[in-house]
C-alpha cells in the first residue's frame, strides 16, 4: 500500500496520530506502507474513513471518475468568531473536478449571521487559498484560533468582513489591524449545502 504514505503525509498525520484515528498500533501503519504486511477489511475501512477516500483508492485501484471524500473540519461560526475546531466530524462527496481545483475541506455552519443565504447545520465546501477578491465568501481566522465565515469587501483602508443579515455588524479591521491581530483569508466559499429538516 505505498499510496498510503502518500494520502497521510498529503492531510498531515504522522503514523502515531493515524494509528490512534483508526486503533491501531503505530508499528501497523508502518508495516502497511513498508508493503510488509496489509490491513484486514476493517482497517481497511476505518483507513478509508479516516483518510476520506475509497477503499479503490486506498488499493491503487482507477479511481478517475470516482467521487472524492473530503473531511468536514469541526464547526465554523457565522456570526462572531468561535475557535476554529480540526477534529474531522465526517466527509462530504465532491466530484472529480472539483477535488482537482485545489486542497478542499468542509466546515459546518454555526450561528446566525449569514441567513439567509447560510444556515446553521448547513456545510460550506473551501478551497485554501491565503487570498480572495472582494465580494468572495471566505472563512477567515482573526487571531490564533477563531474562524469565521463573511463576505470579504477589499478597500484602501484595510479590509471588512460582512454578515449576509443586517443584524450584524461589519467587522472592519484598518491595514495595521489585519497585520498585529492577524486577520487572514485561508479559505473561498466555493460552495453551499443546505440542510433541510
Amino acid at each position: 500500500m505505498q499510496q498510503l504514505q502518500a494520502l497521510r503525509r498529503e492531510r498531515g498525520l504522522s503514523q502515531a496520530k493515524l494509528a490512534e484515528m483508526i486503533g491501531v498500533h503505530q508499528t501497523a501503519i508502518s508495516q502497511w506502507e513498508k508493503g510488509r504486511t496489509n490491513p484486514d477489511r476493517v482497517s481497511l475501512s476505518r483507513l478509508s474513513q479516516a483518510l476520506g477516500v475509497s477503499i479503490d483508492a486506498l488499493l491503487g485501484n482507477d479511481v478517475q471518475n470516482e467521487a472524492c471524500m473530503i473531511p468536514i473540519l469541526g464547526d465554523v461560526r457565522a456570526g462572531l468568531p468561535a475557535e476554529a475546531v480540526e477534529n474531522i466530524l465526517g466527509y462530504e462527496e465532491v466530484t472529480p473536478e472539483m477535488a482537482r481545483s485545489g486542497r478542499l475541506f468542509a466546515l459546518r455552519i454555526r450561528g446566525e449571521s449569514m441567513q439567509p443565504r447560510m444556515c446553521p447545520g448547513d456545510v460550506v465546501i473551501v478551497r485554501e487559498q491565503p487570498d480572495a477578491d472582494s465580494g468572495d465568501v471566505v472563512v477567515a481566522m482573526v487571531g490564533d484560533s477563531d474562524a469565521t465565515v463573511k463576505k470579504l469587501v477589499k478597500k484602501e483602508s484595510g479590509i471588512v468582513l460582512m454578515s449576509f443579515n443586517s443584524v450584524f455588524d461589519p467587522m472592519v479591521y484598518s491595514e495595521e489591524e489585519v497585520r498585529r491581530t492577524p486577520v487572514r483569508i485561508i479559505g473561498k466559499v466555493i460552495e453551499l449545502r443546505a440542510r433541510f429538516g
